[in-house]
């Protein structure tokens, strides 16, 4: 079922003319939360409530996919299937990571206006190197979010276990911020997207530095550096994408109007890199996306031995 989720989303990715008529899962958690949030992320006990919002949006998402996967076959693996391919985002992360490199071959305005879609720091603040890091970054963590960590929990539990992912992974991106108004209602949140991606984010991190052109630099680099990170997770892909490509990631940036001092990773790397460094991780993402469906076949293979 995974071999086939994984060449599912490869081959139709997120067509719009489907997401215009219905709205995604996960477009429909984010509305849950948004108005779980509203209601209760106001007076005493914050973080408390935040843990009872976490809870009745992962009793949301889980409860229908266990419903669906215990059906009987042929339905309820089909439904599996099929669901399982609409929570992976391989297609849809490389497209819009190439439509920054074809955006910033275009011109500037372009370019940031195309990774505005894809991350969260101030775009204007952004000169055409910045934009350029700022596409490569996002194409290893959301490797690691959008396609890795979906891909283990479904190996590990099936419709249940990719949904409850990205359950938690929609609510730390909507509420676990270390802000005033979310840093004790997205506690929780936060705090179980971390442990969720720990293992997911290190096989990120290896996949992605066996499969560039540089894998002991990746590595070497990895080993140094992804402790550093402000995240205790999005470091292992990012090294292993930077060295990979020979590039110099993160640095100083800006988030909604203040500069945040980050440090480098692989800081001798290039430090300005443009659109054929992003089509250069657009296709060190497919080599990725490539061992995790060979991986899913081979354990096809074990079944059928």
């Amino acid at each position: 079922m995974l071999a086939l989720a994984l060449l599912l989303d490869a081959a139709l990715g997120e067509p719009a003319w489907l997401w215009r008529r219905l709205p995604h899962p996960v477009v429909l958690l984010g509305r849950l939360l948004s108005r779980l949030e509203a209601a209760l992320n106001r007076g005493p006990a914050r973080r408390a409530k935040g843990v009872a919002a976490l809870a009745l949006l992962l009793a949301a998402a889980g409860l229908p996919a266990w419903g669906l996967a215990a059906l009987p076959a042929p339905l309820g693996p089909a439904l599996e299937v099929l669901g399982a391919a609409i929570l992976i985002a391989q297609r849809s992360l490389v497209e819009h990571v190439a439509a920054v490199a074809g955006g910033l071959a275009r011109g500037l305005d372009e370019g940031r206006r195309a990774v505005s879609m894809i991350v969260g720091r101030d775009p204007e603040a952004l000169d055409r190197p910045g934009v350029a890091r700022a596409a490569i970054e996002s194409a290893a963590e959301n490797f690691s979010d959008g396609v890795a960590a979906p891909v283990f929990w479904f190996a590990v539990a099936g419709l249940p276990g990719i949904a409850l992912y990205k359950a938690v992974n929609t609510a730390d991106s909507m509420i676990g911020h270390r802000t005033s108004r979310h840093e004790a209602f997205g506690w929780a949140a936060a705090r179980l997207d971390d442990l969720a991606n720990l293992v997911p984010a290190r096989l990120s991190g290896l996949l992605l530095a066996l499969v560039s052109g540089r894998p002991g630099a990746a590595l070497a680099c990895i080993r140094a550096e992804a402790h550093r990170h402000r995240s205790p997770n999005a470091g292992w892909p990012e090294a292993a994408m930077a060295a990979g490509l020979g590039v110099a990631l993160s640095g100083p940036r800006a988030y909604q109007g203040r500069m945040s001092d980050e440090p480098w990773v692989n800081a001798g790397g290039l430090r300005d890199p443009g659109p054929a460094e992003i089509r250069a991780a657009c296709r060190l993402l497919w080599r990725a996306w490539a061992v995790l469906l060979g991986l899913a076949g081979l354990a096809l293979l074990g079944d059928g031995l």
